[in-house]
Parts: structure tokens; sequence; C-alpha cells
């Protein structure tokens, strides 16, 4: 991929698309150093250079933009809603299309500040931190924000791999909208197969049935042999109806 000037971005957070209503967002991953330098024998190349192991590993986010309330997808409700709860949400970030495969970067956080208000005739701004409780995952969209789901189905076929007994797989999901007359409810999973038509299709994680807005993050541990991955979903109720964006990573 070339290089390329940032005009665009999508930002999942919670419930909220925070698109239209951000104009910044950062991500980053930091292992600690930890000094273990000892004396070296005479002769020794490496003497009189430092020598470390890898320590704890850590995730943070940062994002900022025009404030906007309201709705559970505008940043000041979905920001109040995690601060209060002190719950870790998913983030999910990815191209301005957020079409299926494409680069999604997710991440489980803890959202740590935010902050809003400005000097009288500015523009309404907003900026929120985020601290990760788990690994910055590099994965794929698996299904857009833009799609109504009314019936149960499934999401296109990925080719992540397998995953050994060390790696596992995490998938995001933001439940944007929902509509409905009689108790809308749908629950996601995540499904593995050996080949991408998925004649065998194995459940490997389920999401908590969700009939209102929010965010879920699910895991599933290695090792598994399959390497095509997908979300599928099961929705009941009266005239229903249901944004929603997720992506699944490797890690």
């Amino acid at each position: 991929m070339p290089g390329l000037v940032l005009l665009n971005s999508r930002i999942f957070a919670g419930a909220a698309d925070l698109t239209g209503q951000s104009n910044k967002v950062e991500l980053a991953c930091e292992v600690e150093d930890k000094d273990v330098t000892a004396f070296k024998p005479a002769g020794d190349p490496d003497a009189g250079w430092a020598e470390v192991l890898g320590g704890l590993a850590s995730t943070s986010i940062s994002a900022s933009g025009q404030w906007e309330a309201g709705d559970p997808g505008r940043v000041d409700d979905e920001s109040w809603a995690a601060l209060a709860g002190r719950s870790r949400h998913p983030w999910t970030i990815c191209p301005v299309s957020a079409a299926v495969g494409e680069l999604a970067w997710v991440a489980e956080a803890l959202r740590t500040e935010y902050t809003l208000g400005d000097a009288v005739g500015e523009v309404a701004p907003w900026e929120a931190q985020a601290s990760g409780t788990a690994p910055l995952l590099r994965g794929q969209v698996a299904h857009p924000p833009g799609t109504a789901r009314t019936a149960s189905g499934s999401g296109v076929a990925l080719n992540l791999g397998a995953l050994t007994a060390g790696q596992r797989v995490c998938a995001s999901l933001h439940v944007l909208s929902v509509a409905g007359t009689a108790a809308p409810v749908i629950t996601a999973r995540v499904e593995s197969s050996g080949t991408s038509g998925f004649a065998t299709a194995t459940t490997r994680a389920t999401f908590a049935a969700a009939g209102t807005p929010g965010g879920q993050v699910a895991r599933v541990a290695g090792p598994v042999t399959d390497t095509w991955w997908r979300l599928a979903w099961t929705i009941s109720g009266t005239a229903p109806s249901f944004l929603f964006m997720g992506a699944v990573a490797v890690a």
C-alpha cells in the first residue's frame, strides 16, 4: 500500500459510529523494555551494550472531533455511558468505506478520559482517551455498517488462517441501530470452516443477545485448524431491522 494523506477514516466505539463527529484518531502499542544487562566475559562483542527483555505490553487510543449528543450513536452519549459503567468497550478503526475484507484495527479498551467544551464562538470539541485491556489487533472488516439486516444470515468468508495454541481470534461487534415493533433481538456469532464455501460451519464464539445499540468483543482461543472465518447472526422479533458493524482479527 502506498503512502497516503489521512483524509478519511471510520471510527466505531461501542454503539457509536464517530466518523462524522471526529477529525483525529491515533492508535499506539508499546512494550516495556526491562534492563537485564550483566557483565560479559572478556572479549565478548556484546560487552558494553544494554540487554533488554520485553515486559508488559499496552495499547492506547486517542480521538477527537466535533461534539454531538442526543442519541446512543453520538459521542457524548457513548462517552458518558462508557465512563459511568467503567466497562471495556470495543473500538474498531478502518478505511472510510468500511467494506468487507478491508483492513481493520480492533481493540477492547477502557475509556479513561473525556473532555468537551472551549471558548465562546468556537465549534464545540471533544477529546477522548482509552486504554486497551487486550492487544491491539490487525484484521479485516467482516460486516459493513450500512447494510441493514432483517433476517438471520451470515457474512462473507475471510481467509485469516489457522490458529496455533498460542494464538486467538478477536471479533468486534458494534450494534449501531435497532428497529422493530416487538422485541427485536440479534445474536451474532463467530464461525470458522476449512473451506471458503463453509460446507461445514463451526461456531467458535457467540456474542450476547442484543436488543439495543451497544458494543461487544468475542474471543476464540487456539488451536483451530480452520482457516476461513466469518460473522453470522440470528434475528428475531416483529419487523426487525439492525445496522451493525463487525471485524475479525487474529493475534
